[in-house]
């Protein structure tokens, strides 16, 4: 007779305050700061980053497979071409949010050749570092620089 299976302990759900993490280079080379995660609170669904773009840098065309994001500008001001051909263009202030839908292509840039621009993202935390691509077969999608 065998004896039966013992339950999983799970932590119960708390609140917490996540003060600082370790920041890391994203792959586009921007330099992210992860505060709400699986890994710093036991989230379940919810990642959110604090994201800072250089002066005068720009990322690369990418899409964020099978997720939406949302980015809520904190300081600087940035601009974002995006759509199939990057052919349409909107510029994010202080105190905007952002809203990029599913595998919407995107190439999002500072203004600014001074000052850095920051904002926090949002986005589901299972996809929130690995489901994006690079438009790298995308000749249409080179921006100048």
């Amino acid at each position: 007779m065998s004896r039966p299976k013992r339950a999983r302990r799970t932590r119960p759900a708390e609140c917490r305050v996540v003060r600082t993490t370790e920041p890391f280079v994203g792959k586009q080379g921007f330099t992210y700061l992860p505060a709400i995660s699986q890994e710093t609170v036991g989230a379940q669904a919810l990642h959110m980053q604090l994201l800072t773009i250089p002066p005068g840098r720009r990322a690369k065309a990418h899409k964020h497979e099978n997720h939406e994001t949302a980015i809520y500008a904190l300081s600087g001001e940035s601009a974002m071409y995006y759509g199939e051909r990057l052919e349409q263009h909107i510029v994010v202030s202080v105190g905007e949010f952002l809203y990029i839908p599913v595998n919407m292509p995107h190439l999002p840039y500072n203004t600014s050749l001074t000052e850095p621009c920051t904002a926090v993202i949002a986005a589901p935390i299972r996809t929130s570092r690995k489901a994006w691509c690079c438009c790298r077969n995308w000749r249409h999608c080179a921006r100048p620089e």
